[in-house]
């Protein structure tokens, strides 16, 4: 402990009070602009906010950094320590927990003075936020409502909006801190800032969709969510734990929301708060995120050990199969249509179009009620390129994450992206892209110059019943996709803000 700041109790009362939990490896460069965050909120009558930054193996000026804006912004706030810390977030997090609640793995017998005492049940509810995140002005109250509007609310998660990073251009090249503010990550470039769009619409999608069901969420994500206390503990006590995280698997966040949803408490996305988050703005460093998230949620779905259910488990086994029927329907595109012309049987429906245009009309509205979204990202969602690049993407992280669950190869999701993030690590995108092109340029080469042999009435024969077949598949799955995306435009049809 650095430095701690002891709230004042009047005789045997103890004003209510909310706790942030903030993890912070590293943050030097964001955790002011975290707590600033906070400075702006609004507290709910009466109430009181205690912050705690857990220092987790710390190497920079994370620690001087908090206490200083901690200092400037007038906050309350309490620096935790960890030490030996091999379980990242999650034992920042539990360390936090630990700090007010005590640790029943310590050796000696903990006794929780009675100041203590009324301090704990003083704290009505603990937001856990994410160094590098930023709460939108009043957010803090809208949960802090959500949250008191009903006792079975276990937690309600903040609407997530990605930051879009500000216009590289807009620095001189003469600037002598033209390097330090590159390294800050205020600003992109074009690949960066077309990055964040199609995360952030990505992210509307998402919460549109939960909000058409309800606004029930399987998790409660880790940037920015208010729980209630006795929850927490309530997790705590069902599974005999010492925190109530737990790193069995890479998303500790969703496998908290579906506890506490078999421990029937109701976990909530805000139809109001708001949270700034930071986007990944490379495809390395969102292939890596995408595959620590995608995979903890495979294992989530399909091992047993883990003993947890959750009441959206259907639906998320159906945004498998749909990543799935989009994999195979580009793969038969991918067979068909080249075979079709290299054997000079290929004919054009327009009844093709009508896909297209409803994928089209979706993507347009989804760009729409994306949070301050651009004039550019709305001509792109028209065109279907932007759409269709950011699909591949998370196609070939489906194909990965799949991959690596089947042959059993359990990988490190929290260190790959740190590694990413850190520019440790490069992808092989130029690589596969070079390939990809080559064999693209061998096959038209040979469609060309073996023409006469590929449409000769013998290979046609041979090669028309599985066209035949092939095209029939394809109907039926793309029938069956456009379907899914007029009831997805049906539903988009409510006043609903993500």
């Amino acid at each position: 402990m650095v430095k701690k700041y002891v709230p004042i109790m009047n005789g045997a009362f103890m004003r209510p009070r909310i706790v942030a939990f903030i993890p912070a490896h590293n943050e030097e460069k964001s955790i002011r602009d975290c707590l600033e965050g906070l400075a702006d909120q609004v507290l709910p009558q009466h109430v009181l906010l205690d912050i705690i930054v857990i220092a987790d193996n710390c190497t920079d000026q994370t620690i001087e950094r908090a206490i200083q804006a901690g200092e400037d912004l007038k906050l309350t706030v309490i620096i935790l320590k960890t030490e030996n810390n091999s379980q990242r977030k999650v034992g920042a997090l539990n360390a936090a927990w630990k700090s007010l609640y005590g640790d029943p793995l310590s050796l000696y017998e903990y006794h929780v003075s009675s100041y203590q005492e009324k301090y704990n049940q003083s704290i009505k509810a603990i937001l856990g936020m994410d160094a590098d995140s930023r709460l939108a002005p009043g957010a803090l109250k809208q949960l802090w409502d959500d949250l008191m509007s009903a006792r079975n609310i276990g937690g309600v998660m903040a609407k997530y909006t990605m930051r879009m990073p500000r216009k590289k251009s807009l620095l001189s090249l003469d600037d002598p801190y033209y390097e330090q503010k590159l390294e800050s990550g205020l600003y992109g470039g074009p690949i960066a800032r077309w990055w964040t769009h199609q995360q952030k619409q990505d992210m509307t999608s998402w919460l549109l969709s939960l909000q058409y069901q309800g606004g029930s969420t399987y998790v409660l994500g880790g940037q920015g969510t208010l729980f209630r206390p006795e929850a927490l503990q309530d997790v705590v006590n069902r599974n005999n734990l010492d925190g109530p995280w737990q790193d069995d698997s890479d998303v500790e966040d969703m496998l908290l929301t579906w506890q506490l949803q078999r421990a029937k408490w109701k976990t909530l996305i805000s139809p109001s708060a708001r949270c700034f988050v930071d986007s990944m703005r490379s495809y390395h460093t969102f292939r890596q995120q995408r595959i620590k998230w995608s995979s903890g949620t495979v294992e989530l779905l399909t091992n047993r050990e883990l003993n947890v259910s959750s009441s959206h488990i259907f639906r998320m086994w159906g945004s498998q199969l749909r990543r799935l029927l989009d994999l195979l329907i580009r793969v038969l595109l991918i067979i068909l249509i080249p075979l079709a012309l290299m054997t000079d049987q290929f004919q054009w429906s327009w009844l093709w179009i009508i896909p297209v245009v409803v994928a089209s009309l979706l993507n347009l509205i989804l760009a729409l009620k994306t949070p301050m979204r651009r004039p550019i990202d709305v001509l792109l969602a028209i065109t279907l390129i932007s759409s269709e690049i950011y699909l591949w993407a998370n196609l070939m992280t489906f194909i990965q994450v799949w991959k690596d669950r089947l042959s059993k190869n359990k990988k490190d999701g929290w260190h790959n992206q740190y590694s990413a993030e850190k520019g440790q690590t490069k992808s092989k995108l130029v690589e596969g892209l070079f390939l990809v092109n080559l064999l693209l340029a061998l096959l038209i080469f040979v469609s060309i110059y073996y023409r006469s042999f590929f449409t000769n009435r013998t290979i046609q024969d041979v090669v028309t019943p599985y066209l035949e077949l092939g095209w029939q598949i394809l109907t039926y799955l793309t029938v069956l996709v456009t379907v899914i995306m007029i009831h997805q435009l049906w539903t988009l049809r409510k006043s609903n803000r993500a």
